[in-house]
């Protein structure tokens, strides 16, 4: 496994913080948008990045992430995993490595997303030890429906991707709030909606790119 730290990053809707992104071999089985409308592999730039990445090209092994990760400024603001997801197989996170980075990331202001299933309990205690502990963990959900049941069941923020007409009357759907950057002129690096381990709202993000299609189909259950 293989993990490239940018130091700022060239993506408007991220804006210039530090963004990571780990090899394709992390992203689980169970996420329904792998090689399937999938947003890492709809950008041309972020997946060549990707692949680089994934072929060990760019980017360093795990301990050499941890500690580009732990030298990073006092209240810095960053993104895990642009591409690619928290390292784990077989659809479980590995939570020694997850509370590494936990650790790594003390004073700092990471956060990230994850298909992980939370259904699975050991997932589940990481992703809950992961908020608790300074390191904001989102679950990413398929659909609407999916991430209203996720978000009452569990006690984690949550993200969810929805159609592509989902918004049509307006940029909020009850707790279910628009993705800012996609109509408005701001950034991860100034919302901070996914930063936030106690956010009451599931952040939505459209289905687009060149795979927008399938990713609608999916979100539409």
């Amino acid at each position: 496994m293989n993990i490239a730290l940018t130091r700022k990053s060239n993506n408007q809707k991220v804006g210039p913080i530090p963004v990571s992104t780990s090899s394709r071999q992390t992203c689980p089985d169970s996420c329904p948008l792998k090689e399937n409308g999938c947003y890492a592999s709809a950008g041309f730039h972020t997946r060549l990045h990707w692949d680089k990445v994934t072929s060990g090209e760019r980017g360093t092994d795990y301990p050499g992430f941890l500690d580009q990760v732990a030298a990073l400024p006092d209240g810095q603001l960053w993104r895990h995993n642009v591409a690619g997801d928290l390292t784990g197989s077989n659809n479980k996170i590995d939570r020694q490595a997850l509370y590494q980075l936990i650790g790594a990331n003390q004073g700092k202001r990471g956060f990230t997303y994850t298909h992980y299933p939370i259904t699975n309990k050991s997932n589940r205690e990481g992703i809950t030890d992961a908020n608790n502990n300074g390191f904001t963990v989102n679950v990413s959900c398929d659909s609407p429906l999916e991430a209203f049941d996720v978000q009452r069941a569990y006690k984690v923020p949550v993200v969810t991707v929805v159609p592509t007409d989902y918004w049509a009357d307006g940029n909020t759907r009850g707790k279910l709030v628009r993705c800012p950057a996609e109509y408005k002129d701001t950034s991860c690096a100034e919302c901070k909606l996914c930063a936030a381990p106690d956010c009451a709202v599931i952040v939505g993000f459209t289905a687009h790119g060149t795979q927008a299609k399938q990713a609608d189909l999916i979100a539409r259950g």
